[in-house]
């Protein structure tokens, strides 16, 4: 049963899956996600029956995704049943809805629920909020402000479609068995991957000018320096054995990284160059096609 992603996220693989297929391995170990975000390549690899019979690790930083995945595949029928009342608030009170349910509801029950080490201990009533701001607010975004409130203004969408029970339990399936949740930092791949493990690594890409911002997936900026380490971990993994594939814009500095970099090429990682269309964009014309990189140690 093919299972799409459950989120709208920035920098989601949908668009680029034909262009991934081509580096998946015929065999792995472990498969490990340090930037789990959407979830594109991982649901695309699970509907192509990829991950039977492997352990799958799912990492990412923001708390309230991994929060909202594990009260998803924990109680997929709550989250339904919640779902269900917040899309007929939708249809009865439209955006008046969406502001009473981010600022009055969300909000302030996810600050409730933050615990002292960053994480959200997330009810199916929480997880379902989230669902809904994200089919309802602007181009499902996930921003949050200083304080770290979430403030994504409601979109624009005429229909939008906000419960999807069916989908709700084939996520959840998805996310059972072998597949272990993670909150926490790429670099904990470091710790668990082994030699013949596949690892799919999809950071916030780096930006192309000074004004784009493709980074907004947590309340930290993942910045140059935070491109570095991950450049450093990612030529450690390949040389401890793990299959890699990564996938980043073509700005300059990740040419440095990967293109032209003497320990990347020693470490047997080459960057390709590939077609995608950027979605996130404030001027609709100027989403489009775009060259990104591919940066992989796999044969295609």
């Amino acid at each position: 049963m093919p299972v799409a992603p459950l989120l709208k996220w920035v920098g989601g693989k949908r668009q680029l899956l034909p262009q991934l297929r081509r580096f998946y391995p015929r065999e792995f170990g472990t498969y490990i996600e340090p930037f789990f975000g959407s979830g594109a390549v991982f649901f695309d690899l699970h509907s192509a029956g990829r991950l039977r019979d492997h352990d799958v690790v799912l990492i990412d930083s923001n708390a309230d995704l991994i929060a909202c995945y594990e009260a998803v595949r924990d109680a997929p029928h709550a989250v339904a049943d919640a779902l269900d009342a917040l899309a007929a608030g939708h249809a009865r009170g439209g955006d008046t809805h969406y502001y009473a349910v981010r600022d009055r509801r969300f909000n302030p029950l996810r600050d409730r629920l933050r615990q002292p080490d960053g994480r959200i201990a997330y009810t199916p009533e929480l997880a379902a909020m989230l669902i809904y701001l994200n089919r309802t607010g602007f181009n499902g975004l996930f921003r949050v402000n200083a304080s770290g409130a979430f403030n994504v203004p409601a979109g624009r969408y005429a229909r939008p479609k906000i419960s999807d029970r069916a989908k709700l339990e084939h996520v959840a399936r998805a996310l059972g068995g072998r597949v272990r949740l993670e909150f926490a930092s790429f670099e904990r791949m470091l710790a668990i991957a082994a030699e013949g493990d596949f690892l799919y690594i999809d950071p916030p890409y780096a930006p192309l000018s000074r004004t784009a911002n493709f980074t907004s997936y947590t309340n930290s900026r993942f910045d140059a320096d935070a491109q570095r380490r991950l450049q450093q971990a990612v030529i450690e993994l390949a040389r401890r054995g793990c299959r890699v594939l990564l996938s980043n814009s073509s700005a300059k500095e990740i040419a440095a990284l990967y293109d032209t970099n003497a320990d990347a090429r020693d470490g047997g990682l080459r960057a390709l160059r590939v077609p995608a269309r950027r979605a996130i964009n404030s001027n609709a014309r100027r989403r489009g096609p775009i060259d990104e990189y591919l940066i992989t140690n796999i044969g295609n």
